[in-house]
């Protein structure tokens, strides 16, 4: 049982998360899920998800495998970046209402400075979906954040 609830792991706010819970972690992966529900912020008509969100779904498996690796740590959860998939798959275009996805994120890299890759599987009923997250998270975020100073006319 993970004693952290989601909104506790992610740097993200309301309708922004996403997805429902973690199911279990370790020091290279996690496993996450979610119910798709109508009404959601990224939800269709007809209550479905685009296949597309499976790229955000994954990015916040992997922010909460930091946030659970912070909160074991005692550290802080701290905010990270998406830069970028490559070979995002599915085989489906839309994750259907009331369906339950299961997101792994196994992580194949990570340095020092804050860079890492991880290897990310979606499952649902009749659906997989894949791809490779690149992601950043420096030591120093707040360096990342500042606006640099406005310069005036003298």
């Amino acid at each position: 049982m993970i004693p952290w609830p989601i909104a506790e792991l992610l740097p993200h706010a309301g309708d922004m998360i996403l997805i429902d819970e973690v199911l279990s972690f370790d020091a290279d992966s996690i496993v996450t899920r979610l119910c798709v529900r109508p009404g959601g912020l990224f939800s269709q008509a007809d209550g479905s998800l685009p296949a597309w969100v499976g790229i955000e779904l994954m990015a916040q498996s992997v922010a909460a495998y930091a946030g659970c690796q912070a909160r074991q740590a005692g550290r802080p959860v701290q905010l990270g970046f998406l830069l970028g998939t490559r070979n995002f798959r599915c085989d489906v275009e839309r994750f259907a209402a009331g369906s339950e996805l299961r997101i792994r994120a196994l992580r194949s890299l990570q340095d020092d400075n804050g860079m890492g890759v991880f290897e990310c599987h979606l499952h649902g009923p009749g659906l997989h979906a894949e791809a490779r997250l690149n992601v950043f998270c420096p030591p120093q975020i707040d360096s990342y954040l500042q606006e640099p100073p406005q310069e005036t006319d003298s």
